[in-house]
């Protein structure tokens, strides 16, 4: 009898060993605060006078000898900018309901949101646009967006969720068709640094570290001024054919969104960086109408 209770005693040690190596602590409110005010390089006086509160309050949230009442939370939260995401995790943190909803973008309730993506997608044609989520997924796009798709080699990358930003740099995507492909690939993955350094997500964290493990291309010149002008933007110039499509882009976000999902779309509109360019788009447009083109 004692050799078994010895038995179940040790079981009991090892389990509880165990146990204790995979748990990990639960965030907490005051580190998640500190932890996104680090992230925008604000001092406890930054925010403070930025939140209108006094340091010394400011401190003891951080540290835990005081709790934040949830307008306080929603508060600090709208002042580091921290995304919706982030925001509902805080208030979990402090032991209260999330704030905001996280529907799929086909909710009905999200229904004259995404109408009005779809009249920005259509009304920017003949030029193309699309619609991304959080990490870069093509959620919608216009028809002009079909010269693109079509010039990809590799099938997989077509395949639901299709990531515009693999699409652009993967070998076996548009990257073997963009001319000018070590200006554009910087510019991706700084966009996809600095965006990543915003929202801290680990999802773009690791298509990050993915695209720059793509193949690099040999350093190219430097961009010689065009005959429209000299270069304003750092244009994607991409072979369609035997043409050179020169692009240059804007992003377009929803300006005060209260459900996550409608809060983490945005939508890149190319247009024509030079008058050749514009009349490409136009020309490949007509085919739709003709029906040469899908």
């Amino acid at each position: 009898m004692l050799a078994i209770t010895r038995k179940v005693m040790g079981l009991r040690a090892v389990l509880g060993y165990l146990s204790g190596m995979s748990t990990k602590p639960s965030p907490t409110v005051g580190g998640l605060i500190r932890e996104w005010r680090t992230r925008r390089r604000m001092s406890q006086l930054d925010l403070a006078l930025e939140a209108e509160i006094s340091q010394r309050h400011l401190s003891f949230v951080e540290s835990g000898r005081a709790t934040p009442s949830r307008d306080m939370v929603l508060h600090l939260a709208e002042r580091l900018e921290v995304p919706l995401r982030a925001r509902n995790r805080i208030l979990l943190a402090a032991g209260y309901a999330p704030g905001f909803t996280e529907r799929r973008l086909d909710d009905p309730a999200l229904g004259q949101a995404m109408a009005a993506v779809e009249q920005v997608l259509k009304g920017h044609e003949p030029f193309p646009a699309i619609a991304v989520d959080r990490h870069w997924n093509l959620v919608k796009a216009n028809r002009a967006i079909a010269p693109f798709l079509q010039a990809v080699a590799e099938p997989a990358l077509l395949e639901p969720p299709v990531n515009v930003l693999r699409l652009s740099l993967h070998p076996g995507g548009l990257a073997p068709r963009i001319v000018n492909l070590v200006a554009w690939r910087d510019h991706l993955l700084e966009r996809l640094r600095r965006l990543n350094e915003t929202v801290a997500d680990a999802g773009l964290a690791t298509l990050e570290h993915e695209l720059r493990g793509y193949p690099a291309p040999a350093r190219e010149r430097p961009e010689r001024p065009q005959p429209d002008g000299p270069l304003v933007a750092v244009p994607l110039k991409l072979k369609i054919g035997e043409n050179v499509l020169s692009l240059i882009s804007t992003i377009t976000v929803f300006g005060t969104p209260l459900d996550i999902s409608l809060s983490e779309l945005a939508i890149e509109s190319f247009f024509p960086a030079d008058a050749c360019s514009g009349e490409i788009l136009r020309a490949l447009a007509a085919g739709w109408t003709n029906g040469t083109a899908s």
